[in-house]
């Protein structure tokens, strides 16, 4: 098998069609664009171009580490529970990423949410507190 090597080059200094590419991804992803042929003329370059490159270009984000966190709770097994605790998230403004729910053990469940908090317009802290009054939450903490 051949072994593939990975540049993280700056956009300015490639070629066009590579931004293009992206382009065309992002639309398909995000079903702007029905399919690939749809994609690729929104971005202005050919199919041909867009299935070259396709599976060899990905945008760099960055590392995002310190933008997200996860909250982990023991919720009470009650209608509207997990649905007051998102609420709580959207009132802060964070971006819910990730949500996993164990099956309740004694009308228990163990909660585990993961969140984006750059835009966030609340501290972290005074979130987590707001979350510990919500009926129904017996525990939460930052992990």
């Amino acid at each position: 098998m051949k072994k593939v090597n990975y540049y993280l080059v700056s956009a300015d200094i490639l070629p066009e069609v590579y931004s293009k590419v992206i382009k065309a991804k992002s639309l398909l992803s995000s079903g702007e664009a029905a399919s690939a042929s749809q994609a690729a003329k929104m971005a202005g370059i050919s199919r041909s171009a867009y299935y070259k490159y396709k599976d060899a270009i990905f945008e760099y984000n960055g590392d995002d580490s310190d933008d997200t966190a996860t909250i982990s709770a023991k919720l009470r097994d009650s209608a509207g529970v997990l649905s007051a605790l998102m609420n709580e998230l959207y009132k802060a403004g964070a971006n819910v990423l990730s949500v996993n729910q164990s099956v309740p053990v004694n009308s228990y469940a163990d909660v585990s949410v993961t969140i984006r908090i750059a835009e966030m317009n609340i501290s972290v802290d005074k979130m987590i507190e707001s979350i510990k009054t919500l009926d129904g939450v017996c525990s939460v903490r930052l992990t």
